[in-house]
Protein backbone atom coordinates (compact mmCIF):
# COMPACT_ATOMS: atom_id res chain seq x y z
CA UNK A 1 0.00 0.00 0.00
CA UNK A 2 1.43 3.52 -0.88
CA UNK A 3 0.92 5.60 2.09
CA UNK A 4 1.14 9.16 3.76
CA UNK A 5 1.69 9.96 6.91
CA UNK A 6 0.73 13.54 8.38
CA UNK A 7 2.60 14.78 11.45
CA UNK A 8 5.34 12.03 10.41
CA UNK A 9 7.90 14.25 12.11
CA UNK A 10 6.49 14.32 15.71
CA UNK A 11 6.50 11.40 18.26
CA UNK A 12 4.25 8.93 16.84
CA UNK A 13 5.01 9.37 13.34
CA UNK A 14 8.58 7.98 13.07
CA UNK A 15 7.17 5.18 14.80
CA UNK A 16 4.65 4.18 12.15
CA UNK A 17 6.59 4.72 9.47
CA UNK A 18 9.00 2.12 10.83
CA UNK A 19 6.10 -0.40 10.95
CA UNK A 20 4.66 0.28 7.78
CA UNK A 21 7.83 -0.07 6.10
CA UNK A 22 8.32 -2.89 8.03
CA UNK A 23 5.23 -4.42 6.68
CA UNK A 24 6.01 -3.78 3.22
CA UNK A 25 4.25 -0.75 2.43
CA UNK A 26 5.69 2.18 0.08
CA UNK A 27 5.67 5.37 2.43
CA UNK A 28 5.41 8.24 0.69
CA UNK A 29 5.97 11.99 1.29
CA UNK A 30 7.75 11.56 4.43
CA UNK A 31 9.17 15.10 3.54
CA UNK A 32 6.18 16.52 3.39
CA UNK A 33 5.84 20.05 5.26
CA UNK A 34 2.69 21.12 4.05
CA UNK A 35 0.68 22.88 6.56
CA UNK A 36 -2.71 21.66 6.82
CA UNK A 37 -4.66 25.05 7.67
CA UNK A 38 -3.60 25.74 3.81
CA UNK A 39 -5.88 24.13 1.53
CA UNK A 40 -4.58 24.72 -1.64
CA UNK A 41 -0.72 23.83 -0.27
CA UNK A 42 -1.78 20.89 1.41
CA UNK A 43 -4.23 19.43 -1.95
CA UNK A 44 -0.93 20.23 -4.33
CA UNK A 45 1.45 18.23 -1.80
CA UNK A 46 -1.15 15.27 -1.51
CA UNK A 47 -1.70 15.08 -5.51
CA UNK A 48 2.02 15.01 -5.64
CA UNK A 49 2.55 12.28 -3.24
CA UNK A 50 -0.29 10.24 -4.50
CA UNK A 51 -0.73 8.41 -1.84
CA UNK A 52 -3.59 5.64 -1.71
CA UNK A 53 -3.72 5.80 2.19
CA UNK A 54 -3.36 8.56 4.69
CA UNK A 55 -2.73 8.40 8.55
CA UNK A 56 -3.51 11.72 9.64
CA UNK A 57 -1.36 12.03 12.98
CA UNK A 58 -0.59 16.01 12.30
CA UNK A 59 -2.67 18.22 15.60
CA UNK A 60 -1.57 20.53 18.51
CA UNK A 61 -1.43 18.11 20.98
CA UNK A 62 -0.16 19.17 24.37
CA UNK A 63 -4.11 18.85 26.18
CA UNK A 64 -2.45 21.47 28.97
CA UNK A 65 -1.33 24.08 26.75
CA UNK A 66 -4.43 23.97 24.54
CA UNK A 67 -6.29 25.94 27.35
CA UNK A 68 -4.01 28.74 26.46
CA UNK A 69 -4.79 28.87 22.44
CA UNK A 70 -7.95 27.36 21.85
CA UNK A 71 -8.58 29.19 18.70
CA UNK A 72 -5.46 27.95 16.93
CA UNK A 73 -6.23 24.23 19.08
CA UNK A 74 -9.38 24.31 16.95
CA UNK A 75 -7.76 25.76 13.49
CA UNK A 76 -5.21 22.96 13.70
CA UNK A 77 -6.80 20.42 14.61
CA UNK A 78 -10.61 20.90 13.37
CA UNK A 79 -10.41 22.75 9.98
CA UNK A 80 -6.80 20.91 8.90
CA UNK A 81 -8.40 17.59 9.24
CA UNK A 82 -11.22 18.55 7.44
CA UNK A 83 -8.50 19.86 4.63
CA UNK A 84 -6.93 16.93 4.53
CA UNK A 85 -10.14 15.15 4.24
CA UNK A 86 -11.08 17.09 1.70
CA UNK A 87 -7.52 16.80 -0.40
CA UNK A 88 -7.53 13.25 -0.10
CA UNK A 89 -10.86 13.29 -1.87
CA UNK A 90 -9.96 15.38 -4.53
CA UNK A 91 -6.80 13.23 -5.10
CA UNK A 92 -7.97 9.90 -4.99
CA UNK A 93 -6.90 8.55 -1.78
CA UNK A 94 -9.15 5.23 -0.95
CA UNK A 95 -9.01 5.23 2.64
CA UNK A 96 -7.73 7.47 5.48
CA UNK A 97 -7.39 7.17 9.01
CA UNK A 98 -7.58 9.71 10.99
CA UNK A 99 -6.32 10.10 15.20
CA UNK A 100 -8.48 11.31 17.82
CA UNK A 101 -7.96 10.91 21.66
CA UNK A 102 -9.83 9.66 24.57
CA UNK A 103 -9.92 13.32 25.39
CA UNK A 104 -12.98 13.03 23.43
CA UNK A 105 -14.80 11.86 26.20
CA UNK A 106 -14.36 14.17 28.81
CA UNK A 107 -15.24 14.01 32.61
CA UNK A 108 -16.84 9.88 32.82
CA UNK A 109 -18.14 8.79 35.84
CA UNK A 110 -16.26 5.57 37.81
CA UNK A 111 -19.53 4.13 37.66
CA UNK A 112 -19.65 4.23 33.62
CA UNK A 113 -16.20 2.71 33.13
CA UNK A 114 -14.46 1.51 31.00
CA UNK A 115 -15.13 3.42 28.24
CA UNK A 116 -16.71 2.19 25.12
CA UNK A 117 -17.26 3.71 21.84
CA UNK A 118 -20.43 4.48 22.79
CA UNK A 119 -19.63 6.30 25.85
CA UNK A 120 -21.04 10.31 25.15
CA UNK A 121 -18.54 12.64 23.86
CA UNK A 122 -18.48 15.18 26.54
CA UNK A 123 -14.94 17.18 26.34
CA UNK A 124 -13.52 19.69 28.80
CA UNK A 125 -10.75 20.70 27.54
CA UNK A 126 -10.42 22.71 24.14
CA UNK A 127 -7.93 19.74 22.62
CA UNK A 128 -10.42 17.18 23.33
CA UNK A 129 -13.24 19.12 21.72
CA UNK A 130 -11.52 20.07 18.63
CA UNK A 131 -10.67 16.15 18.20
CA UNK A 132 -14.04 15.82 19.17
CA UNK A 133 -14.87 17.92 16.16
CA UNK A 134 -12.64 16.87 13.86
CA UNK A 135 -14.77 13.87 13.81
CA UNK A 136 -17.60 15.35 13.41
CA UNK A 137 -15.80 16.83 9.93
CA UNK A 138 -14.62 13.10 9.44
CA UNK A 139 -18.36 11.65 9.49
CA UNK A 140 -20.02 14.28 7.13
CA UNK A 141 -17.03 13.24 4.61
CA UNK A 142 -17.60 9.81 4.85
CA UNK A 143 -21.83 10.14 4.88
CA UNK A 144 -21.75 13.19 2.45
CA UNK A 145 -19.00 12.90 0.36
CA UNK A 146 -18.06 8.84 -0.07
CA UNK A 147 -14.65 9.28 1.12
CA UNK A 148 -13.98 5.75 3.45
CA UNK A 149 -12.40 7.15 6.66
CA UNK A 150 -11.26 5.25 9.91
CA UNK A 151 -11.54 6.85 13.05
CA UNK A 152 -9.16 6.26 16.31
CA UNK A 153 -9.26 7.31 19.44
CA UNK A 154 -6.43 7.06 21.44
CA UNK A 155 -5.86 7.35 24.95
CA UNK A 156 -2.59 7.72 26.49
CA UNK A 157 0.93 6.53 24.75
CA UNK A 158 4.26 6.17 25.69
CA UNK A 159 7.58 5.55 24.72
CA UNK A 160 10.56 6.60 23.91
CA UNK A 161 11.71 9.85 22.68
CA UNK A 162 8.30 11.33 24.09
CA UNK A 163 8.02 15.28 24.55
CA UNK A 164 8.46 15.82 28.13
CA UNK A 165 5.59 17.87 27.27
CA UNK A 166 4.18 14.92 28.61
CA UNK A 167 3.82 13.33 32.14
CA UNK A 168 5.79 9.85 31.86
CA UNK A 169 8.21 11.36 30.16
CA UNK A 170 9.09 14.67 32.09
CA UNK A 171 9.19 12.26 35.12
CA UNK A 172 11.57 9.78 33.22
CA UNK A 173 13.71 13.18 32.17
CA UNK A 174 14.10 14.70 35.37
CA UNK A 175 14.90 11.28 36.75
CA UNK A 176 17.66 10.49 34.38
CA UNK A 177 18.94 14.57 34.95
CA UNK A 178 19.19 14.11 38.24
CA UNK A 179 21.43 10.78 38.29
CA UNK A 180 23.74 13.47 35.88
CA UNK A 181 23.82 16.03 39.18
CA UNK A 182 23.31 15.85 42.60
CA UNK A 183 19.76 16.82 42.50
CA UNK A 184 17.05 14.70 44.37
CA UNK A 185 13.89 16.31 43.76
CA UNK A 186 10.93 15.32 41.15
CA UNK A 187 8.67 17.71 40.37
CA UNK A 188 5.33 16.45 39.59
CA UNK A 189 1.48 17.92 38.70
CA UNK A 190 -1.31 15.85 40.63
CA UNK A 191 -0.30 12.35 40.87
CA UNK A 192 -4.02 11.18 41.88
CA UNK A 193 -5.36 10.82 38.16
CA UNK A 194 -5.63 7.26 36.66
CA UNK A 195 -5.32 7.20 32.65
CA UNK A 196 -4.94 4.02 30.59
CA UNK A 197 -1.49 3.99 28.93
CA UNK A 198 -0.38 1.94 25.78
CA UNK A 199 3.41 1.91 24.69
CA UNK A 200 3.54 3.78 20.90
CA UNK A 201 4.69 0.35 19.60
CA UNK A 202 1.97 -1.44 19.69
CA UNK A 203 -0.44 2.44 19.07
CA UNK A 204 1.32 1.58 15.69
CA UNK A 205 0.04 -2.03 14.78
CA UNK A 206 -3.58 -1.03 15.87
CA UNK A 207 -3.15 1.73 13.66
CA UNK A 208 -2.33 -0.14 10.73
CA UNK A 209 -4.62 -2.62 11.42
CA UNK A 210 -7.69 -0.34 11.41
CA UNK A 211 -6.39 1.10 8.02
CA UNK A 212 -6.93 -2.87 6.54
CA UNK A 213 -9.77 -3.88 8.66
CA UNK A 214 -11.64 -0.92 10.25
CA UNK A 215 -14.93 0.22 9.36
CA UNK A 216 -15.50 3.28 7.11
CA UNK A 217 -17.23 6.03 9.53
CA UNK A 218 -16.30 4.11 12.39
CA UNK A 219 -14.48 4.98 15.84
CA UNK A 220 -12.22 2.63 17.53
CA UNK A 221 -10.45 3.07 21.11
CA UNK A 222 -6.98 1.90 21.05
CA UNK A 223 -5.95 1.39 24.63
CA UNK A 224 -4.84 -1.19 27.08
CA UNK A 225 -7.73 -1.58 28.55
CA UNK A 226 -6.87 -0.78 32.39
CA UNK A 227 -6.27 2.28 34.57
CA UNK A 228 -3.11 2.94 35.98
CA UNK A 229 -2.57 5.99 38.27
CA UNK A 230 0.38 8.67 38.04
CA UNK A 231 1.60 7.84 41.30
CA UNK A 232 1.88 4.41 40.28
CA UNK A 233 4.00 5.44 37.08
CA UNK A 234 5.77 7.88 38.85
CA UNK A 235 6.61 5.58 42.03
CA UNK A 236 7.87 2.90 39.07
CA UNK A 237 9.89 4.87 37.68
CA UNK A 238 11.74 6.49 40.78
CA UNK A 239 12.42 2.59 41.53
CA UNK A 240 14.42 2.09 38.82
CA UNK A 241 16.78 5.56 39.37
CA UNK A 242 19.95 4.70 40.65
CA UNK A 243 19.75 6.51 43.23
CA UNK A 244 16.71 7.68 45.87
CA UNK A 245 14.69 10.84 45.12
CA UNK A 246 11.57 12.44 45.98
CA UNK A 247 8.86 13.72 44.61
CA UNK A 248 7.45 17.17 44.69
CA UNK A 249 4.27 18.62 43.74
CA UNK A 250 4.95 21.59 41.77
CA UNK A 251 1.42 24.03 41.53
CA UNK A 252 2.60 25.41 37.85
CA UNK A 253 2.07 21.88 36.52
CA UNK A 254 -1.32 21.44 37.62
CA UNK A 255 -4.41 21.70 35.27
CA UNK A 256 -6.95 24.11 35.60
CA UNK A 257 -9.46 20.95 34.94
CA UNK A 258 -8.28 17.36 35.94
CA UNK A 259 -10.07 14.42 34.61
CA UNK A 260 -9.92 11.76 37.46
CA UNK A 261 -9.92 8.78 35.28
CA UNK A 262 -9.68 7.29 32.10
CA UNK A 263 -10.06 3.77 31.10
CA UNK A 264 -10.80 2.42 27.76
CA UNK A 265 -12.72 -0.58 26.64
CA UNK A 266 -10.89 -1.86 23.82
CA UNK A 267 -13.01 -4.86 23.01
CA UNK A 268 -14.19 -3.39 19.61
CA UNK A 269 -10.53 -2.73 18.14
CA UNK A 270 -9.74 -6.33 19.02
CA UNK A 271 -12.60 -8.17 17.72
CA UNK A 272 -12.15 -6.30 14.71
CA UNK A 273 -8.22 -6.98 13.94
CA UNK A 274 -7.15 -9.04 16.77
CA UNK A 275 -4.82 -6.70 18.13
CA UNK A 276 -3.35 -7.39 21.39
CA UNK A 277 -1.30 -4.91 23.39
CA UNK A 278 2.66 -6.57 23.43
CA UNK A 279 4.86 -4.13 25.80
CA UNK A 280 4.37 -4.79 29.25
CA UNK A 281 3.90 -0.57 31.30
CA UNK A 282 6.89 -1.27 33.32
CA UNK A 283 8.58 -2.01 30.00
CA UNK A 284 8.09 0.59 28.35
CA UNK A 285 8.70 2.86 31.19
CA UNK A 286 11.92 1.35 31.42
CA UNK A 287 12.26 1.91 27.60
CA UNK A 288 11.59 5.50 28.12
CA UNK A 289 13.98 6.37 31.17
CA UNK A 290 16.98 4.34 29.15
CA UNK A 291 15.96 6.76 26.40
CA UNK A 292 16.58 9.73 28.48
CA UNK A 293 19.57 8.62 30.11
CA UNK A 294 21.37 8.66 26.55
CA UNK A 295 20.95 12.06 25.87
CA UNK A 296 22.98 14.82 26.82
CA UNK A 297 21.43 16.57 30.01
CA UNK A 298 23.40 18.02 32.79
Amino acid sequence: MRALVTGATGFVGPYLIEHLQGAGDDVVGTDLEADVTDPSGLRASIAHAKPELIFHLAALSHVGTSWTAPAEVFRVNTEGTLNVLLAALDAGVQRVVIVGSAEQYGKVRPDQMPITEETPQRPITPYGASKAAAEMAASHVVRGRGLPVVCVRAFNHIGPGQSDALVTSSLAKQIATNEQTDRDVVRTGDLTPRRDFTDVRDVVRAYRLLADKGEAGEAYNVCSGRAVSIQEVADHLLSLATRPMRLELDSERLRPVEVPVHWGDNTKLRTVTGWQPSMSLEQSLADVLAWWRDQELA
